[in-house]
């Protein structure tokens, strides 16, 4: 039997493992580090009201499930005097001297790397960064109004990202980055596809290079309708695309990937974490992806929330039940 990590990693390469990965199995994901605690500072539900170093308010009301930006503080309104306003966090100057990284490393030790991979955590990417700081509508509309001014930051965005994976592989050397940034709906990307390749790509090229000479597997969140630019995420080196929508045409991408990226998700969180979702929706729903998807293989089904567990802990207990039971059936045990 293969342990967690050689399972994960023939699922991910295409290769034979010998049952289905459930959901973030085989990953094991230390918080806290340096660089995400420098820039994002210590969030918590039900906390009060504070300012990244980003300038961006930051709320996280108690009984919510996670953290957002506050809409009516916007530090940035004119996209063509960013240069002036914007004032990008220096990690090198902040997060790279050793004693900031000696508790951290402790921590990340007590990973048994040879059963599960070490990941760490690139949350808030080049987009979810553009409207922390610029606001939604306004983004959308200087994608369209000042396509200049939006490449350029977020060319600086990516530099400021790419400077947080080298902290992190240099220090830490993690096996996974689990890296955040959601590119649309549903049911469409937030910006035209050509939009997308001319200023979005390029500014993730240089991080994403980075971290693949590195040997680091990049699991790439976006919990988003991508399926015109899944050979643009595979230019990138992405090797998961974790948070995949089953409102993507998953089969038809699985054909055209062939093996090159793994898809991870496909499980409808609509479905199957709600108050009141039954147990026999969520392995209904559970069973579906991977009758659909996880079979063809190079799939790990997943809900598609860019971390693991679920609003409602029930529901992450049905899930990987009903993985485990659907994977000895298929595999034969």
């Amino acid at each position: 039997m293969l342990s967690k990590r050689e399972n994960l990693l023939e699922t991910i390469r295409g290769g034979k493992p010998d049952r289905f990965v459930k959901q973030f199995e085989g990953t094991v994901m230390v918080p806290g580090d340096p660089v995400n605690f420098y820039v994002r500072g210590n969030r918590h539900p039900g906390m009060e009201p504070l300012y990244d170093r980003w300038g961006t308010r930051i709320l996280w009301p108690a009984g919510e499930p996670g953290a957002v930006p506050d809409p009516a503080v916007k530090p940035l309104h004119d996209i063509t005097k960013w240069k002036e306003v914007v004032k990008i966090p220096d990690l090198i100057a902040n997060a790279d001297a050793a004693e900031l990284w000696e508790p951290y490393l402790k921590r990340a030790e007590a990973v048994n790397r040879d059963e599960d991979y070490f990941m760490m955590f690139a949350p808030t990417g080049i987009f979810e960064r553009l409207h922390f700081i610029h606001g939604f509508e306004d983004t959308l509309m200087d994608f369209l109004i000042e396509p200049e001014f939006m490449a350029d930051l977020c060319m600086a965005i990516g530099e400021y990202r790419y400077n947080g994976y080298k902290l992190m592989v240099e220090h830490a050397h993690p096996e996974i980055m689990l890296a955040h940034d959601d590119w649309g709906s549903k049911t469409s990307l937030f910006v035209p596809p050509d939009s997308w390749r001319e200023i979005m790509k390029p500014a993730y090229k240089k991080g994403y290079d980075y971290l693949h000479e590195q040997g680091v597997i990049i699991m790439h969140h976006a919990d988003s309708f991508c399926e015109e630019i899944v050979e643009d995420m595979i230019d990138l080196h992405i090797d998961i695309w974790q948070g995949v929508l089953p409102q993507n045409d998953i089969p038809k991408l699985q054909k055209i990937i062939n093996g090159r990226m793994c898809l991870m998700g496909g499980i409808d969180a609509a479905i199957v974490d709600r108050d009141d979702s039954t147990e026999e929706e969520i392995r209904t729903e559970t069973r579906r992806v991977c009758k659909e998807y996880a079979v063809n293989g190079s799939f790990i089904p997943c809900i598609t929330y860019g971390g693991a567990g679920c609003i409602h802990h029930s529901t992450d207990v049905f899930i990987d039940d009903e993985i485990e039971k659907c994977s000895n059936e298929f595999f034969g045990k």
